[in-house]
């Protein structure tokens, strides 16, 4: 924020990559002006994220009709309403075969008090690291109160031959390094502007390692729609980024994006990115 309350906009020129949002669940009138927001704001490619069946053809259905956006497939553990079947495992192999389908995500464990039974969240959550493996789809990892059984899924099921990143990461160094060992990025977004815990954390990460993301997804109990989280801010979470590493947004941008395609597995090319003229 600025002196006048205002959110201050700061725009590298790199393109930034926004690894992980849910744009699905905006409103539709409103996603062509989110949309311009993260291109002058300097964010070229943004990640849609599933987080079931709908969203996730939700998701295809709009890296269809706007380059910006590519798509994830998968099941939120949160979200899992009973056993998988293998009619929706099909679906979702059929939907991981569409050429805007860049990663797996978002799957992994969730432990809250009122997320489902934890068995069938690692049945669900080993049968898609399988599917990711299959498609050779990096994997979005959402580890909440989870990380022991999160780790130790990853590792017996082989994730370390696609990669991918821990979504939203706002865990210790140590279990930062556990990841970093299987093969996972560190996805940071919005948490590192007031977690000085984090802070530290993200200070010591290997830069080579790092990508980002908004998590954005529409917030009605924020007071002004203008403080609703969206892929624009993530320059402020590469100046931050900046920051704790002592080096600059650029250099934030030229890494963090360059970390993004390479997980991406050359399926999007830095010449593929691009903003609009002025920016």
């Amino acid at each position: 924020m600025n002196a006048s309350g205002k959110t201050q906009r700061i725009t590298p020129a790199t393109p930034l990559v926004d690894c992980h949002t849910h744009l699905d669940q905006f409103d539709d009138k409103e996603l062509g002006d989110v949309l311009s927001r993260a291109q002058t704001a300097g964010v070229a490619l943004i990640v849609v994220a599933g987080t079931t069946l709908a969203s996730s053809q939700k998701a295809l259905d709009m890296s269809e009709t706007h380059p910006i956006l590519y798509a994830g497939v998968g099941l939120h553990p949160a979200d899992l309403d009973g056993p998988v079947d293998d009619a929706t495992f099909s679906a979702l192999d059929a939907m991981a075969r569409h050429p805007t389908v860049a990663v797996w995500s978002e799957t992994g464990l969730d432990y809250l008090p009122s997320s489902p039974d934890h068995r069938m969240q690692q049945d669900a959550f080993r049968s898609q690291i399988r599917l990711a493996l299959q498609h050779s789809l990096p994997l979005v990892v959402h580890a909440r109160e989870s990380t022991d059984d999160t780790l130790r899924l990853l590792r017996e099921e082989h994730a370390e031959e696609v990669g991918g990143a821990w979504h939203y990461f706002q865990g210790t160094l140590e279990q930062a390094v556990a990841a970093l060992d299987i093969g996972l990025n560190i996805s940071l977004a919005k948490p590192l502007l007031r977690l000085p815990e984090l802070q530290a954390v993200a200070a010591q990460l290997p830069l080579e390692r790092i990508v980002l993301e908004t998590d954005s997804f529409p917030q009605p109990f924020k007071k002004y729609r203008e403080r609703w989280t969206e892929p624009w801010h993530l320059p402020q979470v590469a100046a931050k980024l900046a920051e704790l590493q002592g080096t600059t947004v650029e250099h934030i941008a030229q890494a963090t994006t360059s970390n993004a395609l390479r997980m991406l597995k050359g399926r999007i090319s830095l010449e593929g990115l691009t903003l609009p003229t002025g920016t």
